[in-house]
């Protein structure tokens, strides 16, 4: 099987790639950003879930807007437009289009807080802005990221006539990103909105069965395993972790792009050093290494030998994933849901608390949630298979069981 694993050439602008859905999506935005230019501020947000195609459609959409502003019969002639991510390894692929594209510079593309920055600092305002995954936009100050107000979205807002984002709830992952539909109902009240729905699923080949039991999971509820779960897509429960990474490794040989990935767990710490993941089967491998380089963790050929997380993933395709359900993640043997144990979270960072949130039963339930949203990301990379193997003596047995009732 012949794969071309560039992660650029699954987002970059290619009209034959979209879908009629995503097409009239694009017309509709448009036909807004030519409406709404000059009537005060305007919102138009994309919901959809892991892998239902909203990159893609936000680069064509910004290819077109470029090519339009570059065109003196066109409304958008001359307009200022900028494409954001708060997503460094994202942001290196969207570097990448440059030089393919037309009309389309590394300087339009660029971090949340940059932006923000540079508007402020000399007084001006964007015309048209793109936020891709903004559901990663920090809601509340982060002093360590140079970012000082109170929340990057309603910044981002007021220094743009019209703004385009995508939001997925289900994949935030921080508290300092924290979102829920409220907070941003909130904050687009005062503003002409408009929204839409993306819901099928592009990435994954698995039956709708299947991807519906990753929700559940992530939701806390451990359903028994669809028997057509293995049906064109190569879905395992695995006993020992290391013959789920020689799989893996076999799958990389055979197409590339497959990699072990894991949740939290585990000791890391950001220091230049190595820490490393130790399971049964004498499974022992590095966390993966900060990435200096332009290329994608994924791509980087040496990376088969490290574990991904949450923060090298997101927003990629993987062809196979081995996935690590961490200590933090278990089966409670009293009402039989998934739980997490926040007393085995090892990145504190991702769930710190927040000034804002004074209730300890309203923040733990968050702090639980944002770790289900890891898994529920990290479960949902797998094109063409997806290999679980949990930490959790209970939960591991429970998925085997499961496992072994499908029809192989």
């Amino acid at each position: 099987m012949k794969i071309n694993n560039e992660a650029i050439n699954k987002i970059a602008p290619n009209l034959n790639h979209l879908t009629d859905e995503q097409k009239q999506l694009i017309d509709r935005i448009e036909t807004l950003t030519k409406t709404r230019l000059h009537d005060g501020h305007s919102i138009f947000t994309i919901y959809g879930d892991c892998g239902t195609g909203k990159s893609v459609v936000l680069s064509q959409l910004f290819f077109d807007i470029q090519k339009a502003a570059h065109d003196p019969k066109n409304p958008l002639y001359e307009t200022k437009n900028y494409f954001l991510v708060n997503h460094p390894e994202v942001l290196k692929v969207y570097k990448q289009i440059v030089g393919t594209e037309d009309n389309v510079l590394k300087k339009n593309f660029m971090r949340p807080t940059s932006f923000i920055n540079q508007m402020q600092k000399h007084a001006k305002k964007a015309d048209i802005v793109i936020i891709d995954e903004a559901h990663l936009l920090l809601s509340q100050p982060d002093h360590y990221n140079n970012f000082y107000g109170e929340n990057q979205l309603e910044k981002i807002i007021k220094l743009s006539k019209v703004v385009i984002v995508v939001f997925d709830m289900r994949q935030v992952i921080q508290t300092k990103n924290y979102w829920d539909q409220a907070r941003l109902d909130q904050i687009l009240k005062p503003y002409y909105h408009e929204s839409y729905h993306l819901t099928h699923q592009f990435r994954m080949t698995a039956k709708p069965d299947l991807v519906h039991w990753v929700d559940e999971f992530s939701n806390g509820k451990l359903l028994p395993i669809p028997q057509d779960a293995d049906d064109d897509y190569d879905f395992r429960i695995y006993a020992d972790a290391e013959a789920m990474r020689k799989e893996i490794v076999k799958r990389n040989q055979e197409v590339g792009l497959s990699r072990i990935v894991s949740t939290t767990g585990y000791p890391s710490t950001l220091d230049g050093g190595k820490h490393y993941i130790k399971e049964s089967g004498g499974f022992k491998m590095p966390w993966d290494q900060y990435n200096y380089t332009s290329t994608p963790w994924a791509e980087i050929p040496k990376s088969i030998d490290e574990v991904g997380s949450i923060y090298t993933c997101q927003g990629f395709d993987l062809n196979y994933v081995g996935l690590i359900l961490g200590p933090p993640i278990y089966l409670d043997p009293k009402d039989h849901k998934i739980k997490v144990d926040l007393s085995k979270q090892t990145n504190t960072e991702s769930i710190k608390r927040r000034k804002d949130i004074q209730d300890p039963e309203e923040f733990q339930r968050m702090q639980r949630q944002i770790i289900l949203n890891s898994v529920n990301v990290l479960m949902k990379r797998g094109v063409y298979g997806t290999y679980i193997y949990a930490n959790d003596p209970l939960l591991r047995k429970a998925l085997l069981d499961n496992y072994a009732k499908i029809k192989h």
